[in-house]
């Protein structure tokens, strides 16, 4: 189903229920080696180039540690981006995001609207507690297992957060009034939580007046402890329409 949606447009699917977008970006660290992905983690869904990683337009990602924040380069491969510059400590993150993907346009009453999507993703080493950068952001609170959502800085209630590890196992939560959100994660491993935000309060990028943003944001964390992980399914094949 989702690969006909892909087929039919990406962006159709965004406009329709960009809450529930499937596809999002994400961190992920082997060893000292960390890369930007775009696709489906819980269906170890990777997307390539020629094919829809092209749509990004300027992705950047920054490591936030105790020196401070630092700029990291990022290098397109067949596969996803190499993020450079930097390894993360303890305690630290690296944040990505992408403020260039393609605009789409919808129509209402015969006026053409323009919305744009903004894909988000955050790297953390530990549960340690982190502050918010990214305009939609999900950061550990201290506590394994609890996180928070924020919106511009102030937390964010009621949003739908998603935890999936490797093997297509996940769960979903609410945050409550004050943004917190609670899971139990019996896999030791990689965990990628995911939430999205649509602000329908008009604005302007880069010179382009839009209607809504939509915004995905994931964080990745590493769960040291708990039941071994079952094996990552097969790698699904990137997408066809690009």
């Amino acid at each position: 189903m989702m690969n006909k949606l892909l087929l039919s447009s990406l962006v159709a699917m965004l406009v329709a229920a960009p809450a529930a977008q499937a596809h999002h970006i994400w961190l992920e660290q082997d060893g000292k080696v960390v890369k930007l992905q775009f696709g489906e983690f819980a269906l170890n869904q990777r997307e390539t180039t020629p094919g829809l990683l092209d749509k990004f337009g300027a992705p950047s990602a920054t490591l936030l540690g105790a020196r401070g924040e630092q700029a990291l380069k990022l290098e397109k491969t067949a596969k996803g981006y190499v993020v450079s510059g930097a390894t993360p400590g303890a305690g630290e993150s690296i944040v990505a995001e992408d403020n260039a993907y393609p605009s789409w346009e919808s129509n209402k009453d015969g006026k053409k609207l323009n919305h744009i999507w903004v894909p988000a993703a955050r790297l953390a080493t530990s549960f340690a507690a982190q502050q918010p950068k990214l305009a939609l952001d999900l950061v550990p609170t201290g506590v394994a297992g609890e996180f928070k959502v924020f919106y511009k800085g102030q937390p964010l209630p009621k949003a739908k957060v998603s935890a999936i590890v490797p093997s297509g196992w996940a769960k979903e939560a609410e945050s409550d009034v004050s943004g917190v959100v609670k899971f139990d994660l019996p896999w030791k491993g990689t965990y990628v939580l995911e939430t999205a935000h649509t602000d329908k309060t008009a604005g302007e990028r880069a010179g382009l007046q839009y209607a809504s943003a939509s915004h995905t944001t994931s964080l990745t964390v590493v769960q040291p402890k708990g039941i071994a992980a079952v094996a990552a399914g097969p790698v699904m094949a990137p997408s066809a329409e690009h």
